[in-house]
């Protein structure tokens, strides 16, 4: 297996017994972009400069002799709706087409102070705003698995970067499902931490209340440093929660037996794949001979999710999208009579057609005589998800259930039927609903070798069971260490 292909721990090792600079293996990953990127469409914009200049810091404290931080040298994407400085900043959007961004996202600022060479800002869903990268208003992303099916959205260029080996590790933003459902797609780990628990300062928001900044990995071991270094307490973020993280990645290897494991009932049941329903029967199998005890669980409101998230997630799109006007940055519509003109053209030829649709579906929400009926039901129902979800883990520790009820779908296929590419996160918005932490790895690859993702979610604050249980699993199944032909590509 060549370097690019192995994790991140076994290039951190490489680094540090000098076997490879960290010079090299950015300029390896940078050839690799070279050659992969006009065919799979993972990038919107590229670092390289940047990023060789981390990596030459980087092999000058290791020739001192000086501890390296553990991700330092490893090449990283950051999805393109994270601001880092004097970079674009373009949420895939062209209403933000040539905005460079004056400062660092947090995110990006911890990246840095780790040394992590960041080679480019990672293609996405126009506003995070899709379920498949079909709807950037530059390139869609493809899968590197199969460049014919969708790489999952809206952080499909971050997972499809580390899925065909371009770069080691990537940031995505999931607000119904964007950071797991492309890691199952993709073949990869992705993971949404509980909701506070890393900095939003700098991401552009879609939907503040629902929105979270999470890694991508090709193991869990890698996907936990990551998190480790992005999150914390961050004063700039009114909702970014008070809280030591800890040293999860040093508590992984803990022994699960007597862990005790729900299978979601609703969404092991009818419109689930045959070989998905098995990949995820065997994760349970394998689960009770680790020791633990799984039984079926019900989320008797889970049917109302996908309601509940449209209502709020567009409500609150359509007021954080609301500042995209033309007036202080961005696109502006040229040849308008009056500053009303200016608005409507702006928005109207700047903004894609499912962002367009969204602000509608938002605005019409919170609109007079309609606000109680829609947005005030849909947060009551949210409460009652939550509560619903808390009783669920007072009987277990985590819970189970398939990412995504099929695996990566043809491009195109459901383009034209935004219902039917809205019932894909059917899976993952509860979580994001409630704030839980929730990763999707990979357990298994259907007939016609596409990869199958298993979703576990803990209660708020649990990640340390939650990566506990899934590097368990992990050791066991091993579907971590397949690459997708596009990794050998020289």
């Amino acid at each position: 297996m060549e370097l690019l292909e192995k994790t991140a721990k076994e290039q951190h090792e490489a680094l540090v017994n000098k076997e490879i600079s960290a010079e090299e293996l950015t300029k390896a990953s940078i050839e690799k972009i070279e050659k992969l990127d006009k065919t799979l469409g993972a990038f919107n914009s590229v670092t390289f400069d940047k990023a060789l200049e981390t990596a030459k810091k980087v092999d000058e404290k290791i020739a001192k002799g000086e501890e390296i931080p553990y991700l330092a040298g490893i090449p990283c994407a950051l999805k393109d709706n994270m601001n880092m400085k004097d970079t674009k900043t373009t949420c895939s959007s062209k209403i933000l087409e040539n905005f460079v961004s004056p400062y660092d996202a947090t995110v990006a600022v911890k990246l840095k102070e780790n040394l992590v060479p960041i080679l480019g800002k990672a293609n996405l869903d126009e506003f995070a705003m899709g379920s498949s990268n079909e709807n950037s208003a530059f390139n869609i992303v493809r899968n590197p698995y199969n460049l014919n099916k969708v790489p999952g959205g809206s952080s499909g260029g971050s997972a499809a970067s580390v899925s065909s080996c371009e770069v080691t590790l990537s940031l995505g933003s999931d607000t119904g499902g964007s950071i797991r459902l492309p890691a199952s797609f993709c073949g990869i780990t992705g993971f949404k931490p509980t909701y506070g628990r890393v900095s939003r300062y700098g991401l552009v928001a879609f939907a503040s209340s629902l929105d979270q900044i999470g890694p991508f990995g090709r193991s869990i071991e890698d996907v936990a440093h990551l998190y480790e270094a992005i999150a914390g307490y961050d004063e700039k973020d009114s909702t970014s929660l008070k809280m030591e993280v800890g040293n999860i990645s040093s508590n992984l290897d803990k022994d699960i037996k007597g862990l005790k494991i729900g299978i979601i009932k609703e969404l092991m049941a009818e419109g689930i794949e045959d070989d998905v329903k098995s990949a995820v029967e065997n994760a349970a199998k394998t689960y009770e001979k680790l020791g633990c005890t799984v039984e079926e669980i019900s989320l008797p409101l889970l049917k109302h999710s996908i309601g509940v998230y449209y209502i709020v997630a567009t409500a609150e799109a359509s007021s954080n999208l609301a500042r995209f006007d033309g007036v202080k940055y961005g696109y502006r519509a040229q040849n308008c009579e009056n500053l009303l003109d200016m608005y409507c053209k702006t928005r109207s030829q700047g903004f894609g057609s499912e962002v367009k649709r969204r602000i509608m579906l938002g605005t019409y929400a919170l609109s007079s005589g309609y606000y109680d009926a829609y947005y005030k039901k849909a947060q009551q129902l949210r409460r009652l998800i939550a509560n619903d979800y808390n009783e669920a883990l007072k009987k277990v520790d985590i819970l189970i259930c398939p990412t995504c009820p099929t695996t990566a779908f043809d491009l195109n296929s459901r383009a034209d039927n935004p219902l039917a590419m809205y019932l894909t996160d059917i899976a993952t918005i509860f979580a994001n609903l409630t704030g839980a932490p929730a990763l999707s790895m990979p357990v298994g690859f259907d007939k016609g070798g596409m990869p199958i993702g298993l979703q576990i979610t803990a209660g708020t604050l649990n990640e340390l069971t939650l990566l506990q249980s899934a590097y368990a699993l992990e050791k066991v199944l091993g579907v971590n260490n397949q690459r997708p032909d596009m990794c050998a590509v020289k």
